[in-house]
């Protein structure tokens, strides 16, 4: 059990200090609805490419990095590396700069825009719902990392509360901080806080990096690691052309993984849409491209460290001392006892005992591979560090979450029904007012915040009795924003596609995630929230393939039914789409390296680099 001492509860009161003295130093600042819901326009580059990575750092990215590493050694390296990097790309060039030019607020907006009303209603209603099982998930994944690695067990203990006790405090004081700072800050103090959060994750992990790869024997060690894995046992360490093949399937995957992410998830691209200028909306990507190309490395890295480290036993200690006998007892949590390394073992939470496979083998919880390293070599004094790290991977994902279902709700559901206003399809360039009439929607954001906070709440409590709801978040993006990418690739690039198309495509594209989720059913799984709950006729081998199979049924029948139904129906006109359409930006007078194309080429390059040499 992690020893908290005096100076790691400093650290963790530091950082909370920080994060709500943001949002109270920027309360003054905010002098309407156009500073509050969209940061006023006014972020510089640097701030919205690191917000726009630590978006992409929430618990659940956080511990499926985690979960990768671990059961898939360095093969987990392209699908977050080289997988995330091209859609981060594409979408800086060709998404992005459509979307800022549209002066649209929110990507719902965008859609009301390109399209018509009712697709913006459509996608607006089933995103907010779709964020708040987000931010939901994010409370109870991370308080359930705070009870397994029992942080704050002791104190919470001795102040009277029981197990269930503490996982409420775990969730209710987070959760009261991130609707702290939004509530005061709105956006912008939203964006300044993922900066923060961003460097707390780095600072957090890094030391864990390097201090795992000096126990384990530096790269011949974690090499021999990495043969631990599941995948590395499957493959029987293959080489030359197979290795490559690795690399190629795993990146392709993670770019069906994480189009969706960086090209058509409003939580992320709130940030860019926060920009100053239209050119600071498309660097930002790049920003975060660069960042990623190295960040999934202090996730990864430590999580097959985990698999080879001794696994620790429960062990009692006899010696005589002056003629009177000790016992000294040193007791594992059973699912420690049971694991492989630091990584736990999955425990049955009917009769408390180790899940097992077919082959009678232990079934290992995977995702708690680094947060089990971390408390492991974090010393006291830099384990508050650590801790602030896990608790800000949480928070990131909770504003972004929160924000964006406040912005969503007060500008695509609220204002078109209740403050209808002849500037809600203004043209791209129009400048909106920020007069008494949108300025009421900064209220309105701030009572939306709040009972997307309260939600938030009741379904994390509402998760603890299930014991793991992380397949839910899945099913909703798989439902809400696979679609919609598909939509959006064909709006932007094709003039063609019309709003009847658009509508219907999203309609098919969710019906048929939810159609595949109830027909499969991951081996190994319970019918119900995991999948097969109409009638499972398929059993796919993994969890993964699973996922895959339900995005890309979402995302080929909203791409089907978009294209047909825009084939037999009329499109807008030319003077109603311009603007919205992508089209070749006009030759730039800089010089190459002042332009975005050679960083570009120079991040993808390097993202290729690392998943080569860690092939």
């Amino acid at each position: 059990m992690p020893q908290f001492a005096a100076p790691d509860s400093l650290i963790l009161l530091l950082y909370f200090f920080f994060v709500l003295a943001v949002g109270i130093s920027l309360k003054p600042l905010l002098s309407g609805s156009l500073d509050f819901l969209r940061g006023g326009r006014a972020l510089p580059v640097w701030i919205c490419g690191v917000a726009m990575t630590a978006v992409s750092l929430g618990p659940l990215e956080f511990l499926g990095m985690s979960a990768a590493g671990a059961r898939y050694g360095f093969a987990a390296i392209p699908f977050y590396v080289l997988g995330a990097t091209l859609p981060i790309l594409f979408a800086a060039f060709f998404l992005i700069p459509v979307y800022y030019g549209s002066n649209a607020r929110t990507l719902p907006g965008f859609l009301a825009l390109r399209f018509d009303n009712k697709t913006r209603t459509l996608h607006a209603a089933l995103f907010a719902a779709m964020a708040l099982v987000s931010s939901g998930s994010s409370l109870y994944v991370m308080a359930r990392v705070f009870a397994a690695l029992h942080v704050f067990e002791a104190p919470l203990l001795a102040a009277g509360l029981e197990a269930r006790g503490v996982m409420i405090v775990s969730m209710v004081v987070p959760a009261a901080i991130v609707l702290a700072y939004i509530l005061l800050g709105g956006l912008t103090g939203t964006i300044y806080n993922l900066v923060i959060q961003f460097f707390v994750i780095t600072a957090g992990l890094l030391p864990v990096v390097f201090l795992s790869l000096k126990q384990i024997g530096g790269w011949g060690g974690l090499k021999a690691a990495a043969d631990l894995s599941a995948f590395a046992q499957r493959s029987g360490g293959a080489s030359g052309h197979a290795r490559i093949a690795t690399i190629a399937t795993s990146a392709a995957l993670g770019l069906l993984f994480s189009a969706g992410t960086w090209c058509a998830d409003f939580r992320v691209l709130q940030v860019a849409l926060a920009a100053k200028d239209a050119n600071t909306a498309r660097r930002a990507p790049l920003i975060a491209a660069a960042l990623r190309v190295f960040v999934p490395l202090i996730v990864i890295l430590p999580a097959i460290v985990a698999l080879s480290l001794p696994t620790p036993h429960t062990t009692i200690v006899i010696h005589d001392e002056n003629g009177a006998i000790y016992h000294e007892i040193t007791v594992v949590p059973p699912e420690i006892d049971a694991g492989q390394g630091l990584v736990p073992a999955r425990i049955d939470a009917a009769t408390g005992k180790p899940l097992k496979d077919s082959s009678g083998r232990t079934l290992l919880d995977e995702a708690m591979a680094a947060p089990q390293v971390l408390v492991h070599f974090l010393p006291t004094g830099l384990l508050g560090l650590g801790i602030a790290a896990l608790l800000a991977s949480m928070m990131a994902g909770m504003a972004a979450s929160l924000t964006a279902f406040a912005t969503v709700f007060v500008c695509d559901l609220y204002e078109p029904l209740f403050q209808p206003s002849p500037q809600e399809n203004a043209r791209p360039g129009a400048t909106k007012s920020t007069g008494t009439k949108l300025d009421r929607s900064v209220a309105i954001m701030r009572w939306a915040a709040l009972a997307g906070a309260l939600l938030s709440l009741g379904i994390a409590l509402l998760a603890m009795p299930f014991g793991n709801l992380s397949a839910l978040p899945v099913l909703a993006a798989a439902v809400v924003i696979t679609p919609l990418l598909a939509t959006l690739l064909l709006g932007v690039i094709f003039r063609r596609t019309t709003a009847s198309g658009a509508f219907f495509g999203l309609i098919a594209g969710a019906l048929a995630a939810i159609i595949h989720h109830g027909l499969v059913l991951p081996a190994g799984e319970l019918r119900g929230i995991h999948g097969g709950w109409i009638v499972p006729l398929h059993h796919p081998s993994s969890e993964l393939r699973f996922d895959l199979g339900t995005a890309v049924c979402a995302f080929a029948v909203g791409l089907i039914v978009t294209a047909i139904v825009s084939a037999f129906t009329s499109p807008r006109t030319e003077s109603e789409i311009t603007g919205l359409v992508w089209s070749a930006p006009p030759p730039s007078r800089r010089a190459w390296w002042q332009r975005p194309q050679p960083l570009a080429l120079a991040i993808l390059l390097a993202a290729i680099a690392i998943c080569l040499v860690f092939a």
